[in-house]
């Protein structure tokens, strides 16, 4: 199986944080829109280096899970649009993302 997670930051420079109910919208209208077969997200807690400042930040993180047997040919399109709206929406730097290849069932 093809096998990517995607990595959300939840500060958002100059306010407050996605909230629960920011992330669920974001979610149902972009996640759910170009991921129809399914998905897993989970809460994390993140770290990064900002190499613009060279400071550690820490923040609340959704990982998102997903795994296909038979991905659609414009899955990684699907990807970079759900990291695009998310980097728009939220003026966010980056979205992390790892793609991997792995022996998996359902």
């Amino acid at each position: 199986m093809l096998v990517a997670e995607l990595f959300f930051g939840r500060n958002v420079p100059g306010r407050a944080p996605v909230s629960d109910a920011e992330w669920a919208d974001f979610a149902a209208r972009v996640i759910t829109r170009n991921l129809p077969d399914g998905f897993t997200v989970h809460d994390g807690a993140g770290q990064w280096l900002n190499p613009q400042t060279g400071n550690i930040t820490r923040e609340r993180t959704k990982i998102l899970t997903v795994a296909s047997d038979k991905p659609r040919p414009d899955f990684k399109d699907r990807l970079s649009a759900i990291i695009d709206a998310y980097r728009s929406r939220f003026r966010q730097q980056s979205v992390g993302i790892i793609t991997r290849n792995a022996c998996a069932s359902f």
